[in-house]
């Protein structure tokens, strides 16, 4: 049994296989075919902070599988009224045979997988978002080819994407620029890279998108720090991502954003809107690698 807690629990080869699986389930998807290998599975959705894609790609992906779902979140569930997470997982893990999680520490998913009895999926936490990237990686592959040799750009926040980031840098053997504003920075050790060639950090954000692959972003307040918008305005007020900053990536780089976006704030309308950006594509891919994913942790490695 595995757990897909951060972007770190799999090697190239199982990325290889997911992403190619993801290819062929979302040519069925395309083609009207249906695809019904969780027939007889249920997933259980586990939510402590709000969400628009990964409810809809998860819920909607489990259901296209042919399994079905159970959404649970603190306001109606033991889980907001303080019982153990280690009985949490002990009783979920009984009655479903997967479980995503989209909460606030790292920690608490840790705790739940420990005591599950099926794999759990971490949805987001405050530390990693694996199946965004693991979506952002493949869009990039649907436009681009392989990601392998490539330079990304991020621009913003040390957060919990950086810190993803970084990991799929060091397993897929890319590189990623990275510019912060001063204070909000990557934790290097939290994202746990073991080759330092894999990302450089730039304190001029256009110098980070200088020959970038593709260049990417995200709020500049995610959930969790809200107390700290207007703080965080100013402080990032220059890594805004604009079209002089696509300028100096490469003719064909592509814009991302894992959305939902705020136009004026961390990227101007005319990029995010633009002909590079692909954030519907990024969007749409939630579903198509998340489908893979559960596919490989119930199944193991499948051809039909």
């Amino acid at each position: 049994m595995k757990h897909y807690l951060q972007f770190s629990d799999l090697n190239a080869d199982e990325y290889a296989w997911i992403f190619e699986r993801a290819r062929i389930i979302k040519a069925k998807f395309k083609s009207y075919e249906a695809y019904q290998p969780l027939s007889d599975r249920t997933l259980a959705l586990i939510f402590e902070k709000a969400s628009t894609r990964t409810r809809v790609s998860f819920e909607a992906g489990m259901y296209q599988l042919g399994g079905s779902v159970v959404h649970l979140t603190t306001g109606d569930s033991q889980l907001g009224r303080s019982e153990p997470i280690e009985d949490s997982a002990r009783v979920i893990s009984r009655m479903t045979d997967i479980v995503m999680i989209r909460t606030y520490e790292q920690s608490k998913i840790e705790k739940f997988a420990a005591f599950s009895r099926v794999p759990v999926i971490n949805g987001l936490t405050n530390e990693y978002h694996p199946c965004q990237i693991l979506a952002d990686i493949f869009t990039f592959m649907e436009h681009r080819g392989a990601i392998t040799g490539k330079t990304v750009a991020w621009v913003g926040d040390g957060n919990n994407m950086a810190n993803t980031w970084l990991q799929a840098a060091d397993i897929l053997d890319f590189k990623v620029h990275v510019s912060t504003p001063s204070g909000y920075e990557v934790d290097q050790v939290l994202a746990g890279v073991k080759n330092q060639q894999c990302f450089a950090t730039f304190k001029d954000p256009t110098h980070a998108c200088a020959g970038a692959d593709l260049v990417t972003t995200d709020v500049w307040t995610s959930m969790g720090y809200e107390a700290e918008n207007e703080t965080r305005r100013a402080a990032f007020a220059s890594w805004r991502v604009s079209q002089s900053m696509m300028a100096v990536a490469q003719p064909e780089a592509l814009f991302m954003h894992c959305l939902p976006a705020h136009r004026g704030e961390e990227v101007d309308a005319d990029v995010i809107d633009g002909p590079q950006s692909v954030v519907w594509d990024e969007a749409e891919n939630r579903l198509h690698v998340q489908k893979a994913l559960m596919e490989y942790l119930l199944l193991g490695r499948v051809t039909d």
